[in-house]
């Protein structure tokens, strides 16, 4: 999908940031009109698509859905969000609307349909095990599915034709008077597959590039994330290692995720998934993250990993919000304005992350490959064509010098801080690390690269000078590691000689493993993760290769 690849996403829970009532109160407000008042501040972001959360005709939080057809009238109307969309359009902002068609609430048309006319209602099929011979949990004279045991959110059965025919004529409505772009698919995980890939057919035929994704929240995200059914899916796994990398100062959680994912072989290379630190359902990352100097890093590893980054509303410039045993989700849905915005060093950060991913296709299109794999740093690759990018973090509270082995070239440009450059030397570089600083890095011949206008609008020092490291920072120069999978003997960092023989990966996680074989004693074989082999450890306060290559 190419409008997404190109993509930088504002997810925005519609009837939070509206200030809506908890409850549905009949009136009609025009809350939602305030987005518009947002464009330029999503403009400055490099934000181009919008993903907004529930805002169909509903009872309370939105997901329990009353009329497909029509926008919630504590929102406004079809009329007013028709103009929301066509002004987002001319800014060059994509649309995209929350499909909830897993189930609905219990004002839902139909259902009041069968709670006046019990059994000679011709709706009863259009629900998930409709029977007469008990009383629901909320007293109705039937029994009937709720979702996940939710007897306020009716499950529909999407086998049944007049079902998907309505749910298709809404999305249909929706794609023609209103041009969205796509939906998210509210707990695809749990749905009919026929439906998803009956639903992926209707839309592709009406636009080819429609953008469907679905929610995923554990599992194989290839079995829906697939030619047959959804273009994409929420990535879950790497928003935990994201905010769990840096609490428990451990980069290889997330170094693992990623490699998994789309590393060489990685089972997600073919899925451009959806990125996010935080989102409706999970607490903010400003909450969730001990170090709230460490934000600007997961930003800067879901802006820079493959697949699309995503901000929720507000997060950009660090509120917090946490779920309670009070108001539930609540807290994570507040009412903001453009009065609210803050510009602080964190959004700052966000926006030159926004115009640096717009500009380089390495970024949106390239290979991932992990280079530098240490508890507190981190150092990743992007390739796409002649395009090279490192991206380096360090969510260290000290500044830090790195040694690695690049790609070629002979200059690395700091595009980030848009003055920094380092000699490349026989393809290894050293550079400095802030703390809790991002380096992102473009490889070249010697000329520097085109930055993007935000940096130089921003950063009007002097462009790219070779920055001196200082020989006072966190650790002494260390040895450059070889690259992976480069043949030849090996001394471990306690002493032992090994040969490398191949490398291969694990049947079940598709994981790159390096097979070494002991050189004297028994000549024992071993297999251990590439992101194990290729690291370093310290001994005696040096930072020394795990293994060293002895010739």
């Amino acid at each position: 999908m190419y409008w997404v690849n190109e993509s930088v996403f504002y997810h925005i829970y519609p009837l939070g940031f509206a200030g809506a009532p908890r409850v549905n109160d009949g009136k009609k407000e025009y809350r939602l009109d305030k987005v518009v008042d947002f464009i330029p501040h999503l403009k400055e972001m490099n934000v181009n698509a919008i993903y907004f959360g529930p805002l169909f005709m509903s009872t309370t939080h939105g997901y329990d859905t009353n009329d497909y057809n029509n926008v919630d009238n504590r929102l406004g109307d079809n009329e007013s969000f028709a103009k929301i969309c066509e002004k987002l359009h001319e800014n060059g902002i994509k649309v995209v609307l929350d499909g909830v068609f897993n189930h609905v609430g219990r004002g839902f048309w139909a259902f009041k349909d069968i709670q006046e006319k019990k059994q000679n209602s011709p709706y009863c099929s259009w629900f998930q095990r409709i029977d007469f011979g008990g009383n629901s949990p909320w007293g109705d004279p039937f029994w009937y599915e709720g979702w996940e045991g939710n007897y306020d959110l009716v499950k529909l059965n999407l086998r049944n034709p007049d079902v998907k025919k309505h749910i298709f004529d809404a999305v249909s409505m929706w794609m023609e008077k209103f041009k969205i772009d796509g939906l998210r698919l509210d707990v695809a995980y749990c749905m009919d597959q026929d439906f998803l890939r009956d639903l992926k057919n209707f839309c592709k035929s009406k636009d080819p590039e429609f953008w469907l994704m679905g929610e995923i929240i554990h599992g194989d995200y290839a079995r829906l994330a697939n030619p047959d059914l959804l273009d994409s899916c929420t990535n879950y796994e790497c928003y935990k290692g994201i905010y769990s990398s840096h609490n428990d100062h451990n980069y290889f959680e997330i170094a693992h995720s990623l490699n998994r994912q789309f590393g060489n072989g990685g089972i997600y290379h073919n899925i451009y998934t959806y990125n996010f630190v935080d989102n409706h359902d999970v607490n903010r990352v400003a909450s969730t993250v001990k170090e709230f100097d460490n934000v600007k890093n997961c930003y800067t590893m879901a802006y820079f990993m493959p697949g699309v980054p995503s901000v929720y509303y507000g997060s950009e410039w660090g509120i917090r919000g946490e779920k309670n045993n009070t108001d539930y989700d609540y807290p994570l849905r507040p009412c903001i304005n453009v009065e609210d915005i803050e510009d602080n060093d964190l959004y700052r950060h966000v926006c030159r992350l926004g115009a640096i991913r717009r500009k380089y296709k390495a970024l949106k299109y390239g290979s991932f490959e992990n280079t530098v794999i240490r508890n507190d740093q981190l150092v990743f690759k992007r390739k796409f064509e002649d395009e090279t990018v490192y991206i380096a973090v360090n969510l260290s509270g000290s500044d830090f010098n790195l040694d690695f082995n690049t790609d070629g070239g002979t200059k690395l440009y700091d595009v980030y801080d848009g003055k920094t450059a380092y000699d490349v030397n026989g393809n290894h570089v050293s550079i400095h690390i802030p703390a809790h600083g991002t380096r992102v890095l473009v490889l070249t011949n010697g000329d520097a690269p085109d930055y993007p206008d935000y940096i130089t609008k921003n950063e009007p020092a002097e462009q790219c000078v070779n920055e001196e490291i200082s020989e006072n920072t966190v650790s002494d120069s260390i040895k450059p590691l070889p690259k992976v999978g480069e043949p030849g003997k090996y001394r471990h960092f306690k002493g032992g000689e090994y040969e490398f023989i191949c490398l291969a990966k694990d049947s079940e996680t598709s994981e790159e493993l390096v097979v070494y074989r002991e050189v004297g004693g028994e000549g024992k074989t071993w297999a251990r993760p590439a992101a194990i082999f290729y690291q370093y450890v310290d001994v005696d306060g040096k930072q020394v290769p795990r293994f060293e290559k002895i010739n």
